[in-house]
Formats: C-alpha cells, structure tokens, sequence
C-alpha cells in the first residue's frame, strides 16, 4: 500500500501517474488527506503530478497587503500625487546642521497633537509614525529631567531623494484647510549647497511655495558667530537666486532658541540687507521650538510659523480689468498684450 493510495501495487506517490490509468481525481482508490478533506475535497494547487514532490508546501500562501499604509515619509512622487487631487502648500526647510529644522517640525506635531496650536486644528496626516519617530527624543525624560537634546540628528534613508511629512490643518478663523509638505533634510545638504552648490537634490524646491531659512538665535546672539552666519545667509540667497533666477518662493527666516533672548532689531535688519543685496525679500520669525526657562512657553512663535507660511502675500490680478474703449481698437485681441 503507497502513501495516497489503498491499491496494491500503486506508485502514484513516485510516479504521479495512477496504475489503472485513471483520473487520480476520481479513482475510488484514493486516500484524501485531511488538508483536502477540510477544503471539501478540493484539488490542492501543488500536486506530486505536477513534479512538485513530496514536501511542499500544501497550500500557496496568499498574497498579504497591509491593511493601512505605513504613514512614514512620503516621497516626491506621493506629494505630487497627492498635489494633483488637492492644493498642497510645499515647503522647503534649509538650515545648518544643529539649527533646529527637526525641533520645529516636532514642537508643531506636539502641539497640534495636543490641540495648543493657536488657531489651528488638525484634519489629517499621512506620515503619522515619521512624526513619531522624529518626536520620540521629546518623550524619552529621566526621572522629569529634560533630555540634553530633544531631537535626533535628521539622517535620511535615501541620500539622494527628500522625504516629506504632510500636515492637513483647519484654520480657526475662517475653516479653511490646508495641505503642508515639509521635508525633513539633514544639515548637511543646505551646506553643501552653500559650499559646494551641490543642487541636485533640491529638485522638489522647484514646486515649493515657501522657503523657510533656520538660523541657530543662539549664534546670531554671539558676537563671534554672528558675522559667519549672516555672510553664509547671504551665500545661500545667492544660490537660490541662481537656482530659481527671477521664481523665487517666498523667503522666511525662521529664527530658533528664542528663549534664549529676542533677537536684537540690528541683528534683523542686517540679515534682511544682506539679502535683499541678493535680490531677495524675507520676513524673520522667531520662534522657541522648546524651552529651557519659564518666561518663554514651549513652542512659541510655531502658530505664527505656519500662519506666515500659509499667508497669500501676492494679490492676484484681475481677470478681466476695466478699461476704457478705444475707437478703432480691438481690445480682446490687444488683451494682456502689453503686460
């Protein structure tokens, strides 16, 4: 007696081919395993007749699909996915290693996690466990004690492509909602762009609405290191003026640590002057991602951060202007052709 079969003789479980010549199927003979038996006697898909042999797997494993999508970082082309369906706000945050880049995108996911955003509640987030990940350092206290820093150093998985946390936000005033894409680079790439002009893997920046610039307050503060910070401000205006010539986004400096102490309005106005010699105009917000003293609240200026950032600062022009007729002039055809 073979292994599948009650019939003397029978080498089906070698050979695969039944020695009354019959369908292994229907032979009477047949002994059906308790896998077919559960399945109603159904042909299993790996058979020994189709030279699979003995030991496999009795079934084919289904194909398994996360039932959610990992909502870690997104990359250029889920944004421009997502761009497609809806108005997306595209940031682009540059600064020097240590400057505070991931402590301000931190403090802005504990807040609005919180609900203490001023002004503003949260609708929606693709990339709910990146902002987990990059705000565990904030959670991990000893024993109370604040941790001696709150974020880890940003290093990216993939050395040549940004990957971006999204933020959908409802404004308190007036309800509306917005769609944030922030990336989170390491340091290393603005100054490479700085020294080397190392610009290919700012590409995303060509869709970006807003460029935030995130300066350290607490060199800006010191004598020694303000004069190095401001003239490396001015280099860098002078790339971007290069990258995107006469489409620059609108420029924000975002200035860290404000708990350390208000930055001093001479300080301001050289960052401005320095670039508006590049061509460029920016607003300076000063904001303290976290704080170390009890006048100035955690996360102050962050609210202000993403009002700035969502502001409309370029009226729109209007679609059809009112002007006067002209006799003899064919004013639909002559219509913006001067502009």
């Amino acid at each position: 007696m073979n292994s599948g079969c009650n019939f003397e003789g029978c080498t089906f479980a070698e050979t695969g081919s039944c020695a009354l010549e019959r369908d292994p199927v229907t032979c009477e003979h047949r002994i059906i395993s308790v896998e077919e038996h559960n399945l109603g006697g159904a042909v299993l898909s790996t058979s020994i007749a189709d030279g699979d042999g003995i030991g496999s797997p009795v079934l084919i494993h289904p194909e398994e699909r996360a039932a959610l999508p990992p909502s870690y970082t997104l990359g250029p082309d889920a944004i421009s996915n997502m761009m497609a369906s809806r108005y997306v706000t595209v940031v682009s945050i540059l600064g020097d290693p240590d400057s505070g880049k991931t402590a301000c995108l931190v403090s802005t996911y504990l807040l609005i996690a919180n609900a203490m955003l001023k002004g503003w509640a949260f609708a929606d987030s693709k990339s709910l466990m990146a902002f987990e990940e990059i705000a565990r350092g904030a959670r991990d206290w000893n024993e109370g004690s604040p941790p001696d820093q709150m974020t880890m150093h940003t290093e990216m998985t993939d050395e040549r492509r940004a990957g971006f946390l999204h933020l959908r936000l409802v404004r308190k005033s007036d309800g509306r909602r917005f769609d944030l894409a922030l990336p989170d680079l390491p340091g290393e790439w603005t100054t490479k762009l700085v020294t080397n002009a190392q610009a290919h893997r700012f590409e995303f920046m060509k869709a970006a609405e807003v460029i935030w610039i995130v300066l350290d307050g607490r060199a800006l503060a010191d004598m020694e290191r303000r004069q190095a910070l401001i003239y490396r401000v001015g280099q860098l205006g002078g790339r971007l003026k290069t990258m995107f010539l006469d489409r620059l986004p609108r420029v924000l400096l975002v200035i860290t640590h404000r708990d350390t102490g208000e930055v001093v309005e001479a300080v301001s106005m050289r960052l401005v002057a320095e670039l508006q010699r590049k061509g460029i105009e920016a607003t300076i917000v000063q904001v303290a991602p976290f704080s170390g003293n009890d006048t100035v609240r955690a996360g102050s200026g962050i609210a202000d951060l993403i009002e700035a950032t969502v502001a409309t600062t370029r009226p729109a022009p209007d679609f059809w202007p009112d002007s006067a007729p002209r006799e003899n002039s064919r004013s639909f055809i002559s219509y913006r052709r001067e502009r």
